[in-house]
């Protein structure tokens, strides 16, 4: 009797999901459609014999990428680096979006808005042509200031441990003001009457943001962190392969810049695909846990 109803409500309601079809389609043709090409994981893929005519070698890609002497220093700094960056990045988008919403001038808070929605909007290859620049030892206006005030020049761009600070300093500034749309969204939702019954309690605006704004919008950054510990081992490429130099290459090369050395520069698809399935597997596998883990202390999941 439930599947009849649904299946009524579906055909009522035919129009949306014609309009939800294009939206379905890619998403089949491009996401998942291209999964079929993991076997080669599992195989030696040659382009002469196809993926159905490679060889099967089963895990020996995996275990050879396992006893590689590259293995524990890429999965190692992939960590780090992400987990800094969900430490640092995560939060400022939210204490950003509770600190602009206090803004009551609309004029300055669309000014606010647009002025940093707009770095989001930056290509990386721009983004990291602008760090050259700005860092640049010798002609980079901040080492100019460091100099100005009686310091020594800093090559930030090569240093190992500056490394993973210029990437997620870089990283906030670029993504602050678009991070935060969403919590924005979610704190236009807020019952007017809670902050007025608050106001006339005595309650400052500090006090107001905390028990009133920051527990409305607990279910949205409980989702959006889930979300973040499920890609904690997919830390985009381009920014840390262009940021790459030979002075920093033992703290800044990730899963993500090896396999595309490994899989298009040097054409080892199937050594390439393993390291990016393990990388996928180990996500969904913290995916699923986190999301447990919400759900039995907070009552807020994905599912």
């Amino acid at each position: 009797m439930h599947s009849r109803g649904t299946m009524a409500n579906m055909l009522k309601r035919w129009q949306l999901y014609v309009l939800l079809l294009p939206s379905l389609l890619y998403i089949l043709l491009f996401h998942y459609v291209p999964m079929y090409g993991i076997i080669i994981a599992f195989k030696d893929f040659k382009s002469s014999m196809g993926i159905l005519g490679s060889p099967w070698v089963g895990m020996e890609h995996f275990k050879a990428f396992f006893d590689s002497f590259v293995f524990k220093q890429i999965v190692t700094n992939t960590i780090k680096l992400s987990l800094f960056s969900l430490a640092i990045s995560f939060p400022i988008p939210i204490i950003f979006a509770l600190l602009l919403n206090q803004i009551r001038n609309r004029l300055a808070q669309r000014f606010v808005q647009t002025v940093t929605y707009a770095p989001y909007f930056i290509s990386t290859v721009v983004l990291v042509s602008m760090l050259n620049v700005f860092l640049a030892p010798s002609t980079g206006i901040i080492n100019n200031l460091i100099t100005l005030f009686g310091g020594d020049a800093v090559n930030f761009m090569a240093r190992e441990e500056w490394f993973r600070t210029v990437y997620i300093t870089s990283g906030i500034w670029q993504t602050m003001g678009f991070s935060a749309i969403i919590y924005l969204a979610a704190l236009s939702g807020v019952n007017p009457e809670l902050h007025e019954a608050a106001t006339v309690d005595g309650a400052t605006k500090l006090r107001r943001i905390w028990h009133v704004d920051l527990p409305s919008i607990r279910p949205t950054i409980t989702i959006l962190f889930i979300l973040g510990i499920g890609s904690i081992m997919s830390v985009g490429w381009e920014k840390a392969f262009l940021m790459q130099q030979g002075m920093n290459l033992p703290v800044s090369e990730i899963i993500s810049t090896y396999v595309y050395k490994v899989g298009l520069l040097n054409a080892q698809y199937s050594f390439a695909t393993a390291i990016g399935l393990f990388n996928s597997v180990i996500n969904f596998t913290l995916l699923i846990f986190t999301n447990y883990v919400s759900r039995k202390m907070s009552g807020n999941s994905l599912w």
